[in-house]
């Protein structure tokens, strides 16, 4: 039903169930781990009005199993990436999983998948940075690397009367620079994709 992918490894395809409604996977070395990406296979969708709820979990310095709820996946969003680089070190939350026996060892840690309502679930609130969205990423970068260039360029701006005349060097007015900045990042603003086209 489910399916498993982490950057650099096979597929996991095979969930070990632990409920009826409960699946796992294990993520071996799960210190090297990133990003995951959760899917259903397509084989069997949700009954209607349901869905899963995605959890991550890691043991805590005893050995105890810390679960965090990342997100979730539905018949209309069959697919979902998760950034859990920064959770390894979190507070765990509510969970659906806390009274199974799920045999664990201490470098292993485990996606869980919970077949819950799709009420219940919108009620429910996922860890704030586990949520990937490639454009917004996209976005975010573009903008930090236009303003770094921009406060680049700008450290060497001189005035006209501070400039020494050089015939091998060309020079770019700052209001120039200053103007593709402005236009770049309207551009970027209307639509984050434009330079593809």
């Amino acid at each position: 039903m489910f399916g498993c992918l982490v950057a650099g490894r096979l597929v996991q395809t095979a969930a070990q169930q632990v409920a009826e409604d409960k699946f796992v996977f294990d993520l071996p070395d799960y210190e090297s781990i990133n990003h995951v990406v959760v899917f259903m296979l397509g084989t069997i969708p949700f009954p209607e009005g349901m869905g899963g709820s995605v959890y991550f979990s890691y043991p805590d310095s005893n050995g105890m199993p810390v679960w965090q709820l990342l997100g979730f996946v539905t018949n209309g969003k069959p697919s979902a990436i998760f950034k859990i680089s920064g959770l390894k070190s979190g507070e765990g939350s509510q969970h659906p999983f806390g009274a199974m026996n799920i045999v664990r060892t201490p470098s292993v840690a485990q996606i869980g998948i919970s077949v819950e309502l799709l009420d219940s679930m919108a009620q429910q609130t996922p860890v704030g940075n586990a949520a990937v969205s490639s454009v917004d990423s996209f976005t975010q970068f573009t903008q930090k690397m236009l303003d770094n260039f921009y406060n680049f360029a700008s450290s060497f701006a001189v005035s006209q009367a501070q400039m020494t005349p050089s015939p091998s060097e060309m020079f770019i007015p700052a209001n120039v620079v200053l103007k593709w900045y402005e236009n770049f990042q309207r551009r970027l603003a209307q639509t984050p994709l434009f330079w593809k086209t």
